[in-house]
């Protein structure tokens, strides 16, 4: 992942303004500007021959970060903590494109549970079930090209585009296919896919280490592309899985903003 912070990748494809001071124009993305600057904007302080390594704020009636504390209830990295998490909040929220996360997506029940994502979706033949986490798949669909010069800097959109596991699942017989988002655009004459099969197992009961698995890179060419038509029929298409991965995005993001609000309580003491 790019060293883009977090929240200012996390403004899609808008336009986001960049600093007025030309040296800081030319380190604009990095992910150590976000924290470089933060202190920059603070007044400095004088120190004498030794600076302590943790140093509570001056006192004052009530903390300010917020937290409603008396005096010399935090250091002061505590206190620029919260101030910093306080606005990082705002402008996540901000940059939300989806508020609420879907309960359906084509006929799939969506099923949350921490990082992990359960997509149900069961007839009278046959039960399908589609699983993914969403730790770690979020990067930019495009790096930006920064230009020192320019006011404004495009930043690519985040995008979550996680593996995912696909059970179809009949009486006590599971097809299972792992599948991932295919990297890069199609040469001419390829398919259109936006995902592919990483691999393929069928089992009786529950899986366990010994079922016997294959790669999707080793089947026949024409098993391949048959298989990608049957789960294309189950529901799991191009479209569908673009579906999914705006849902992985939106819930990311949600679960990113939590994770700053709880680290926000956690630090302030609330």
């Amino acid at each position: 992942m790019s060293n883009l912070t977090k929240s200012v990748l996390r403004f899609g494809n808008g336009l986001i303004a960049a600093n007025s001071n030309n040296a800081l124009k030319n380190v604009f993305g990095k992910r150590d500007f976000t924290r470089t600057l933060w202190h920059m904007c603070k007044n400095p302080e004088v120190s004498g021959a030794t600076t302590n390594v943790l140093n509570v704020h001056k006192p004052s009636l009530s903390c300010s970060c917020g937290c409603g504390g008396v005096k010399h209830l935090h250091t002061k990295g505590e206190r620029e903590l919260v101030e910093f998490l306080t606005e990082e909040i705002l402008a996540e929220r901000k940059a939300q494109k989806i508020k609420t996360i879907p309960t359906t997506i084509d006929g799939f029940n969506v099923k949350l549970d921490g990082a992990d994502v359960e997509l149900t979706k069961t007839s009278d033949k046959e039960k399908i079930v589609i699983n993914f986490n969403v730790n770690h798949t979020v990067d930019t669909e495009d790096e930006p090209e920064l230009d020192p010069n320019a006011e404004k800097a495009e930043i690519g959109e985040m995008r979550s585009k996680p593996r995912f596991e696909i059970d179809i699942v009949k009486g006590n017989t599971t097809l299972s296919f792992t599948c991932s988002f295919l990297e890069g655009t199609p040469q001419e004459g390829e398919y259109n896919d936006i995902f592919g099969i990483d691999e393929i197992c069928i089992y009786q009961g529950e899986w366990n280490d010994k079922v016997y698995a294959v790669a999707g890179d080793v089947l026949d060419g024409y098993l391949y592309d048959l298989l990608m038509n049957l789960l294309e029929e189950k529901g799991v298409s191009n479209e569908f899985v673009e579906k999914l991965s705006d849902l992985a995005t939106a819930f990311e993001h949600s679960s990113y903003i939590g994770l700053l609000e709880s680290l926000s309580k956690f630090t302030s003491g609330k």
